[in-house]
């Protein structure tokens, strides 16, 4: 059975997340974040799904119940379950990880798993699984611990670090240390934690009744519950392998907005890191019945192009031009305006002569006839936009732009 976190603030990706789940933030126009853990639980056969929410999760119960539940026969005993903090044990939040699923342990012994998959539901990635499974059940297992590669410096303050031995044991864990120990043999890089935690569950059960009881602790599955089993219990580290049958294995933590704007851009180029058209392992989502994007060519100086870019259904580009871009579906893109090296939310227009450039455009945002963006970031932040540490201006979701721009630039047709 697996158990997906999705109910984290995601506060460091606001705006994109100012009305909605970190997991529910659309990914490379298609997709949501969280499709890529569902995918992975799908493609490895798991079929006993349960998804903590907890702030701000409208949109995402709502993908999950439109999206996915055509690939589950609840008579089979399948189900991809959305589940908001119950208090069915107390009348608190969620108060960690390993809280949020202490909270949920009934409906979790209800279905009498033998093993427990914890997964985060905000990581784009390509996992089997089931390999991490046979590698729990070869070396008798009572927790095994997703790990990959990362340098000393990347992993500082970022991760949670492991200490191995010959085995794959874990005879060590500090979660996000300021100095990581590093590999035996290797003192650039360290076994980094990806949050993802296979546990027999029985010994889930023990350590999460146990951990509850004690008050000084977060309640935090890299901060408590894995540090205090390694000297009890057989705790392993399984190596990260990879489904995306690339050269360099893939993951992302789009934790910051500069971290998701840089994996979205991954995506056009001619031979993305992400392979996203890969038949032997696919990546589902909910796809609209939507009509073909449609480029419209009026006359030489009114062409609807796209270079580099991803374009979704139901788009159109009435003669503006697009490159090295995503756009969302149901996006209108005006006569001469232009936009580069930008991503797109669905249900935007951007009007005519107006130009964008390293920009991230939330859901049903207008943009007035004429307008610059990303050119200017002192203008930007005073438009009351976000500029980010590497310069891409973000616009919030339907973020009104009356008041900011009264078009007095505005060039002629």
């Amino acid at each position: 059975m697996a158990v997906i976190l999705a109910g984290g603030k995601g506060s460091r990706l606001e705006p994109l997340t100012r009305d909605r789940a970190k997991p529910a933030v659309p990914f490379g126009g298609a997709y949501r974040i969280i499709d890529f853990t569902m995918s992975n639980c799908l493609n490895s056969g798991i079929r006993k799904i349960l998804v903590l929410t907890q702030y701000k999760a409208m949109s995402l119960d709502r993908h999950i119940n439109v999206g996915w539940q055509k690939y589950f026969c609840r008579e089979l005993g399948e189900f991809a379950d959305v589940v908001p903090p119950q208090q069915r044990i107390d009348e608190n939040w969620y108060q960690g990880t390993a809280d949020a699923v202490y909270q949920n342990i009934y409906a979790i012994e209800k279905e009498g798993p033998a093993y427990v998959l914890i997964l985060a539901g905000d990581h784009i990635y390509k996992m089997n699984y089931r390999k991490l499974l046979d590698f729990h059940i070869e070396n008798g297992a009572d927790a095994t611990v997703g790990v990959l590669g990362r340098s000393c410096s990347e992993a500082a303050r970022q991760f949670g670090v492991m200490e191995v031995d010959a085995h794959n044991r874990v005879v060590g864990f500090e979660e996000k240390p300021a100095a990581p120990k590093p590999i035996p043999g290797d003192p650039e890089h360290c076994l980094a934690s990806m949050g993802i935690y296979l546990f027999t569950a029985r010994s889930l059960f023990e350590e999460l009744c146990r951990d509850a009881t004690c008050r000084r602790s977060r309640h935090d599955f890299g901060h408590n519950i894995i540090p205090s089993i390694i000297g009890t219990n057989r705790v392993f580290a399984y190596p990260f392998r990879d489904e995306n049958r690339k050269t360099d294995s893939y993951w992302r933590d789009v934790g910051t907005l500069d971290a998701y704007y840089e994996a979205n851009m991954d995506l056009i180029h001619v031979d993305p890191l992400l392979n996203m058209y890969d038949e032997q392992w696919p990546i589902r989502t909910y796809q609209q019945n939507l009509p073909p994007p449609k480029f419209v060519f009026a006359d030489p100086d009114r062409r609807g192009t796209a270079l580099d870019s991803l374009v979704c259904p139901g788009s159109i580009l009435s003669g503006g031009s697009v490159a090295r871009s995503i756009v969302g579906s149901r996006v209108r893109i005006n006569s001469y305006a232009e936009v580069s090296d930008s991503i797109i939310f669905s249900h935007v227009e951007i009007g005519r002569h107006a130009k964008i450039r390293r920009a991230i455009i939330d859901k049903g945002v207008c943009i007035p006839h004429g307008m610059e963006i990303g050119f200017d970031h002192e203008q930007d932040v005073q438009r009351g936009f976000t500029v980010t540490e590497n310069g891409v201006t973000v616009i919030a979701k339907a973020q009104s732009m009356e008041g900011i721009y009264d078009g007095a630039d505005m060039p002629l047709d």
